[in-house]
C-alpha cells in the first residue's frame, strides 16, 4: 500500500490529516482481516516550494525539508496514525528515478530539451483512464505547466535542468533535479514492486498526479501499475472551501491541541472517505461527545470487571452478530460510518444488559473488552488507548490524592470543603462517582 504523502516545507493541514487518517484505518481494517501490510509513505524533499521557503529564510533547501519532515512524523504519531514500514525520501531515490527516465527515453516516451527532459503524453494510449478524461479535450490550464520547449502542452517535467543556487545532482541530461510525478513512481516500483495492490492520496491528486504516475510506471515496465485507486474526498471549513486566502486554514498540529486525536480521528471516520466533508468546532463538539460515550461505557466495563466473578448467569447476547455487521460494512468500500454506528449499536444493548443483569461474569466482559479492542481501537484507533507517560501517571495520583482527602472531609462532616473539591475537579473535566463502597473518578 502506497499513500501520498507530503512535501515537506511547512506543517501539514488538517485536509491532509484526513488523507493520512484515513488511510491509516483502511491499513488497520486490513490487517485486522488478516492481511500483512507493507505500507510505504513517501516524503517530497525536493520541490519548487521548499527552494522558495529555504530561499526565503535564508536556509539550505536541506534544512527546511528535514525540519519540516520531523515535523511531520511527529505529527502523524499525536494523531496515533501507525508508522509506515517505510518513509522514503526523494533525494535518496535519484538514482532510480534517473534510471526509469532513461527507460522512458528509449522506448521513446520522453524526449530531452537543452536539459528538461518531459514525458511524451501523446505516446501513451491509455492516458486519461484513472481521471476519465480525455486527451483531445484536455487544454493548458492552471494545473498544466506551460512551457514552449513542449512539444504538447500536456506533457509534464520528468527532469528539470539545473537553475542557478538551485540543489542538482548529476545526470545523463546535465546537472538537474527530478519532477515531482516520477519521485513517486520510482519509490513505489522500489519498494513495492513493478505492480502493487493500494495506491492512495487525496482527491485533488487524481489529475494529473496520479494519471501521470500511471503513464510513467507502465511505459516503463509494460506491466499494470496498480490494481486498486483509493481517493479520499476534500475537507471543507464552515462550508467553504479551505484556503490561505480566507484565513480559513489549520494545520493538524493546531488542531490537535483542541481536540485529542481520537476525537479528530472519530470525526473524519463519521463519514466516507470518499465523500466530501465539512469541518467545524459544532461538528467537532458532536463527534467528542460521541467518543465520551464510549470512554465511559470503557470505565463502566472497567469498573465491572474489578468486581466480576469467574462465572454467572447466561446472558443472552450475539457477539458473532456484531462483528458480522461491523465487517459487512468495512468490506462494503470501507464504510466507516456504518461501521462505527455498529460499534454504538454494540455500545447501547451491553449497557442496557448492564442495568437489566447487576451481576455479570468475567467471561463475558472479557469478550465486550476484546470487541472494542478490536474494533474501536484496533481498526479506528479511538478507544483504549492508555497515556503511560509520566505527566499523565503524576496527574492520576494528584486525583487520587484530591479524593481521598474529599473522602476525609466528608468523614468529618466538613461538606462545604467535600464540595469545594468536587466542584473544582469538575471544571477540570474530572467527575466525581460515589457510591456506598467508594468514590471513583471519571476524566470527561
Amino acid at each position: 500500500m502506497y499513500v501520498c504523502g507530503p512535501t515537506v516545507y511547512d506543517f501539514f493541514h488538517i485536509g491532509n490529516a484526513r488523507s493520512f487518517i484515513m488511510a491509516d484505518i483502511i491499513r488497520r481494517y486490513l490487517e485486522y482481516k488478516g492481511y500483512s501490510i507493507t505500507f510505504i509513505m513517501n516524503i517530497t524533499d525536493i520541490d519548487d516550494k521548499i527552494i522558495k521557503k529555504a530561499n526565503e529564510a535564508k536556509k539550505e533547501y536541506s534544512h527546511v525539508a528535514e525540519t519540516f519532515a520531523n515535523a511531520f512524523l511527529e505529527d502523524l504519531k499525536k494523531l496515533n496514525i501507525k508508522p509506515a514500514t517505510l518513509y522514503p525520501k526523494a533525494t535518496a531515490h535519484v538514482g532510480e528515478i534517473i534510471s526509469m527516465i532513461q527507460s522512458l527515453e528509449a522506448k521513446g516516451f520522453a524526449y530531452n530539451v537543452d536539459g528538461n527532459v518531459f514525458y511524451d503524453v501523446a505516446k501513451f494510449n491509455g492516458y486519461g483512464k484513472l481521471s476519465g478524461k480525455n486527451i483531445e479535450d484536455l487544454e493548458s490550464g492552471a494545473r498544466v505547466e506551460i512551457n514552449d520547449a513542449k512539444k504538447n502542452p500536456l506533457d509534464f517535467s520528468l527532469w528539470k535542468k539545473a537553475k542557478e543556487g538551485e540543489p542538482s545532482w548529476k545526470s545523463p541530461w546535465g546537472f538537474g533535479r527530478p519532477g515531482w510525478h516520477i519521485e513517486c513512481s520510482a519509490m513505489g516500483c522500489k519498494h513495492l514492486g513493478e505492480t502493487f495492490d493500494i495506491h492512495a492520496g487525496g482527491n485533488d491528486l487524481i489529475f494529473p498526479h496520479h494519471e501521470n504516475e500511471i503513464a510513467q510506471s507502465e511505459a516503463s515496465t509494460g506491466k499494470p501499475f496498480v490494481n486498486y485507486w483509493i481517493h479520499f474526498g476534500f475537507l471543507n471549513i464552515d462550508n467553504e472551501k479551505m484556503s490561505k486566502s480566507l484565513g480559513n486554514f489549520f494545520t493538524a498540529r493546531d488542531v490537535v491541541q483542541t481536540y485529542p486525536s481520537e476525537v479528530i480521528r472519530l470525526f473524519f471516520a463519521q463519514t466516507h472517505y470518499a465523500g466530501p466533508l465539512n469541518y467545524s468546532v459544532e461538528l467537532l463538539d458532536a463527534a467528542k461527545k460521541g467518543l465520551e460515550k464510549i470512554e465511559n461505557f470503557g470505565f463502566t466495563l472497567k469498573e465491572k470487571l474489578k468486581a466480576a466473578p469467574d462465572s454467572g448467569e447466561k446472558i443472552p447476547f450475539s457477539f458473532k452478530k456484531f462483528y458480522e455487521e461491523f465487517e459487512e460494512a468495512m468490506d462494503d468500500d470501507f464504510n466507516s460510518a456504518k461501521a462505527l454506528a455498529v460499534i454504538f449499536d454494540f455500545v447501547k444493548e451491553v449497557n442496557r444488559l448492564f442495568v437489566e443483569y447487576p451481576v455479570i461474569d468475567k467471561t463475558f466482559l472479557e469478550k465486550v473488552g476484546a470487541f472494542l479492542q478490536k474494533t474501536a481501537n484496533g481498526v479506528f484507533g479511538i478507544a483504549g488507548n492508555e497515556k503511560d507517560d509520566s505527566s499523565a501517571s503524576l496527574e492520576n495520583e494528584l486525583i487520587e490524592l484530591l479524593t481521598k482527602l474529599r473522602v476525609s472531609a466528608k468523614a468529618e462532616k466538613n461538606f462545604a470543603l467535600a464540595d469545594k473539591i468536587r466542584d473544582e475537579l469538575k471544571v477540570l473535566g474530572i467527575q466525581l462517582l460515589d457510591s456506598k463502597e467508594k468514590t471513583v473518578y471519571k476524566k470527561s
